[in-house]
């Protein structure tokens, strides 16, 4: 293994990190499920997905307040 593995490998595992950790992944994960649970129904797409997340986001009183 060269040294330029290791830094692919190491680069590798901080972008899958900060895309878990600023939710970017779960577009990802929502396509998966639904091409593997009902491979002809139509998917959203990312901004349509966000806006969903969003909009359930706020609708929800537990998340908190937004301001702006």
């Amino acid at each position: 293994m060269t040294a330029a593995d290791d830094v692919r490998r190491v680069a590798g595992r901080v972008r899958w990190y900060v895309r878990e950790l600023t939710g970017e992944s779960t577009y990802d994960r929502y396509v998966a499920h639904a091409r593997s649970h009902d491979p002809d129904t139509p998917v959203m797409s990312r901004r349509a997905f966000e806006r969903s997340r969003t909009d359930a986001r706020e609708a929800d009183p537990r998340e908190g307040f937004r301001c702006c």
